[in-house]
């Protein structure tokens, strides 16, 4: 089966017949089964996977604290659809909007869009990890109504869903793209603790020359004389 993968360095211009392994081999490490999170729906992630909802031009939204594989379970969502054959854009929200802002100082906004929009399957990562300001709030809204309906959306957020209107500054204009998003969409809640665990802290110890700490290298008080 051939894969393709749009590649967001191109600017998000299909490569056809190609297989990206970084790609591949990153979202195979991920499984789709996300047991350490108590909330998650095992069935609905199981019928996910069957990529059904890019035929259904369904969105798929994911929200949860920080560290709780978010990015991971929609990496894992988009390798499904490439290995479906489907062209898949993985970026960041504030990627997203950056491009669609330096099209709009190249007068290249329209054909930017337009490319954009016809990408079968789009994952946005980190939707609101930074407040939009206009008129980024007016562009994400048109690509959004660019794609409904008619190509997949998928994205992630730290915000509650009830909160995704507040990334935006113009609260009409969220209203309407949300509106768009949620309608039909498939709705995914990871909660409990982050994944992301610091090294432990190693033991400290001591040399018997030099009295320094191993860890810190601050010298030591000498011992007092009797």
């Amino acid at each position: 089966m051939s894969l393709s993968w749009t590649n967001v360095q191109a600017n998000a211009r299909p490569l056809k017949n190609r297989r990206n392994r970084h790609y591949e081999k990153q979202f195979i490490r991920n499984s789709l089964t996300h047991a350490h999170s108590p909330s998650v729906n095992h069935a609905l992630i199981a019928e996910l996977a069957t990529c059904r909802f890019v035929a259904e031009h369904a969105s798929v939204l994911i929200a949860g604290p920080t560290g709780t594989g978010k990015s991971h379970l929609v990496q894992a969502l988009g390798h499904c659809a490439l290995r479906a054959g489907h062209d898949v854009l993985f970026i960041t929200h504030t990627k997203l909007l950056a491009q669609l802002h330096a099209a709009r100082a190249t007068n290249s906004y329209d054909r930017k869009l337009a490319q954009l929009a016809k990408i079968e399957v789009i994952a946005i990562d980190d939707f609101g990890l930074r407040p939009m300001r206009t008129p980024q709030d007016e562009d994400f809204h048109e690509l959004i109504a660019e794609r409904y309906e008619r190509k997949t959306t998928l994205v992630t957020s730290n915000l509650d869903f009830e909160e995704w209107g507040a990334a935006f500054p113009n609260k009409l204009m969220g209203a309407a793209t949300l509106d768009r998003l949620l309608d039909g969409a498939y709705r995914i809640i990871l909660d409990g603790e982050t994944r992301r665990k610091p090294r432990p802290m190693p033991a400290k110890e001591k040399t018997a020359t030099t009295g320094r700490d191993l860890n810190t290298g601050s010298p030591q008080p000498p011992a007092r004389q009797r």
